[in-house]
């Protein structure tokens, strides 16, 4: 490890990392619903000077553990509350997930195949955008990979010591996203060291001290959320965001069985083809797979199989499965360099066009940053700033000011949290359609959908402040 940044390949691949996940980031707005949860959670925490609970709109979060809503809020510390700074992380991770997957393919295969699986991985297309993405799953990428990297090193040498690594990486992943970070991977090392017939290497996994460190890193902060926020915090965290996730789909539409498969095509490009045809010559009844190609197999199957399984289905689930894939693709192209390198340079222009032509108009159009600082602009106290039709977090969060969600009056006991419901994530502020017709002082964001209900609804003399894209900002 001492000698890792000696060569030249760690230092290409941060240039490459660099180029294709930093630049331009400064331009991409920031965008609903997603993004913009995450952004204003992290400056509610940085705000608040609570380091400890999440929050949204005054309101305690508990969508995600702690850790990325640290790193953002870090982020916002140093940068200020800025595109760049939210996009951030995710891309200096993006570019110590190409380390970590060049540290691992060269320990198992050498240099070449080390760095052209790295090379691989970061001009994969859903590598490329979730490296530029405000989500958690370049971070849990990095984590979850880390456990399973470093099991596998201690496993087939004799420095034991590498357990304590994947101690601490599923510490991190739990801490990031759950009890996932730490329970898929586990699947995976039993279910290998079952293929493996090797039970014995279990005495020399570092189980009371390893486990002791996994609690330190994660754990800690569980029971300290716990002991602060009691039955509400486990029934929403565990019960909504992780049982209810994989019990009941929130979005059935994709509750598919095609659903990974068609992320695959489009996550993996331009690389996957390279893959289908490296996984024909490897099929599961042929004794002569060894044993490192089986468990980088095996750690892709599990994934994928298991995320098909569950009722709620994102297209990020799969994600830390195209390591593995990687090093598998790299190992079949290794006598084709020519290819690796024009598909490598070729991608780098290809994301630099997206970026500049796709992501940045993208996101101008699907961000309420305009109106979100026209809001700022037109703000008095006392005012009353509320939303018709779709809820944009993204202007809270650029205007900084509390925005309420209008609904008719009996409609609101049903949209407002309700216990192990998807209606839990519903912590804005409401407003009744009836208060607010008789109030003055108002400002008001409308879809271009509800314009017609808004008319009907809320009759008034409403003046235009601003349009951006498909919203209107009104004030009264």
């Amino acid at each position: 490890m001492k000698n890792f940044f000696r060569t030249k390949e760690p230092w290409l691949l941060c240039l490459m990392g660099l180029y294709l996940f930093f630049i331009g980031n400064q331009a991409i707005f920031i965008t609903d619903p997603v993004e913009s949860n995450y952004a204003l959670t992290a400056l509610e925490m940085l705000q608040s000077g609570d380091y400890l609970s999440p929050q949204i709109y005054g309101n305690y979060w508990y969508d995600k553990p702690v850790f990325f809503y640290w790193q953002l809020a870090a982020a916002f510390k140093v940068f200020g509350a800025t595109e760049f700074a939210a996009r951030f992380w995710p891309a200096l991770m993006g570019i110590i997930g190409l380390l970590l997957t060049y540290y691992f393919g060269q320990k198992l295969y050498g240099k070449k195949i080390g760095f052209a699986a790295a090379l691989i991985l970061g001009t994969s297309f859903e590598y490329w955008l979730i490296a530029k993405l405000i989500v958690t799953d370049m971070s849990l990428f990095v984590f979850f990979n880390g456990v399973l990297i470093f099991f596998y090193l201690a496993y087939r040498s004799d420095r034991k010591s590498y357990y304590y690594f994947a101690y601490l990486f599923a510490g991190l992943a739990t801490l990031t996203k759950g009890p996932i970070g730490f329970l898929l991977p586990g699947l995976i090392i039993c279910l290998f060291l079952v293929w493996r017939r090797n039970f014995a290497e279990i005495k020399n996994m570092k189980l009371l001290s390893g486990g002791l460190l996994f609690i330190l890193v994660s754990g800690s902060w569980y029971y300290l959320m716990y002991m602060v926020h009691g039955d509400d915090f486990i029934m929403t965290f565990l019960g909504v965001h992780n049982f209810l996730r994989a019990t009941v789909s929130e979005h059935p539409e994709f509750n598919v069985w095609y659903y990974y498969s068609v992320i695959f095509l489009l996550g993996f490009f331009p690389w996957n083809f390279a893959l289908l045809t490296c996984l024909r010559k490897y099929r599961p009844h042929r004794p002569q797979i060894d044993e490192t190609t089986g468990f980088l197999l095996l750690w892709a199957a599990v994934i994928a199989l298991f995320y098909q399984g569950m009722a709620t289905k994102y297209s990020t689930y799969t994600f830390p499965y195209l390591l593995p894939l990687a090093i598998l693709t790299a190992k079949k192209l290794a006598d084709r360099p020519q290819l690796v390198k024009r598909l490598v340079a070729f991608n780098c222009v290809l994301y630099l066009a997206l970026t500049f032509a796709i992501a940045i108009p993208y996101c101008q159009n699907h961000s309420q940053k305009k109106l979100g600082n026209l809001i700022a602009e037109n703000y008095q106290p006392g005012m009353v700033v509320a939303s018709y039709g779709n809820y944009h977090t993204s202007a809270v969060f650029y205007s900084q000011i509390p925005i309420y969600r209008l609904a008719k009056s009996e409609d609101i006991a049903k949209m407002q949290p309700q216990a192990m419901s998807w209606s839990s994530k519903n912590v804005m502020p409401f407003l009744s359609e009836e208060t607010l017709a008789n109030k003055t002082n108002v400002l008001i964001l409308v879809d271009d959908d509800f314009m017609t209900d808004f008319r009907r609804d809320l009759p008034g003399n409403w003046q235009t402040i601003g349009t951006a894209y498909y919203e209107h900002l009104f004030m009264k």
